[in-house]
């Protein structure tokens, strides 16, 4: 007998909301789901609840879960690192000092920037306009290959800032590092010439010509692969035949979502809010 095909539930950013999760994927649509296997676009903890027992939960899924990483995630690692300090509204604190904390850590390091899979590309923010799918892989390992080396901490140090906006392949090496896990973790609005526009500044400098980054064209990876990505609580669900969004909100007392990718059957829980209402 042909073994069966498993189906892809890809699930928007859990931020911690470890109780949502759970009644997510309890859905009988869900959990009657033999073959399911999920995909989470990454901001797995932060602000939310439990970002430890999240960590864990997924974890636990073993090899039916694929987690890409946010800028959330690798917040956190910057403050592991002694890189990043505690934003106001972090809820880091119960997970650095967690008994398995280092397990944790470990396990977080060693997920992807983006997977790519039955022609869907998993990424938490988005894809730089310019870049096809085989650059993408190649410019994600070497992010993957920064975060699971030994010395990864001082590897990342200069990793966190808005600059440079502009790629260019001949950017120095900690340049490059930043603005592959910018365009990776934190893109939304582009230049039409795609540029990344960050930072509240940028965004009302160029608040007549920003766009969001699926808009801009020509986009090289558009006949190539549907990007699947999170990041945007004010977008909300985006559903395009080659672009889908997945941060209904959450944290923000909004929804958890989950689309099984074949048929797009959407399955979404309310949530409590543990965040005012605001852009994640």
């Amino acid at each position: 007998m042909a073994k069966a095909k498993k189906s892809i539930w890809a699930i928007g950013d859990v931020q911690g909301c470890l109780p949502s999760l759970k009644a997510l994927l309890a859905h009988p649509e869900i959990a009657n789901d033999a073959n399911a296997h999920f995909w989470f676009a990454g901001d797995l903890i932060n602000r939310g609840p439990d970002s430890a027992g999240t960590l864990r939960y997924i974890k636990s899924l073993g090899n039916r879960a694929t987690a890409v990483l946010g800028n959330h995630d690798l917040h956190f690692l910057g403050l592991v690192a002694g890189l990043r300090d505690h934003g106001k509204r972090d809820s880091l604190h119960t997970l650095i000092k967690a008994p398995d904390a280092d397990e944790l850590i470990y396990w977080l390091r060693q997920r992807p920037m983006v997977h790519y899979e039955a022609e869907h590309l998993l990424v938490h923010a988005g894809v730089l306009p310019s870049w096809d799918l085989t650059t993408t892989l190649a410019l994600a390992q070497e992010i993957e290959t920064t975060l699971r080396a030994n010395n990864w901490a001082m590897q990342i140090e200069k990793a966190f800032g808005n600059k440079p906006l502009i790629w260019d392949d001949s950017l120095k090496p900690h340049q490059r590092l930043r603005f592959i896990i910018n365009a990776f973790t934190r893109m939304r609005l582009c230049t039409p010439e795609g540029a990344l526009v960050l930072g509240k500044n940028s965004r009302k400098k160029n608040k007549t010509t920003a766009i969001p980054w699926f808009d801009v064209q020509p986009r090289a990876i558009a006949n190539q692969a549907t990007v699947v990505f999170g990041h945007w609580s004010v977008l909300g669900l985006l559903l395009r035949p080659n672009v889908i969004c997945l941060d209904t909100g959450c944290v923000w007392g909004r929804e958890l979502s989950a689309l099984r990718l074949h048929d797009r059957r959407l399955v979404q829980v309310k949530c409590p809010s543990y965040q005012s209402p605001s852009e994640s």
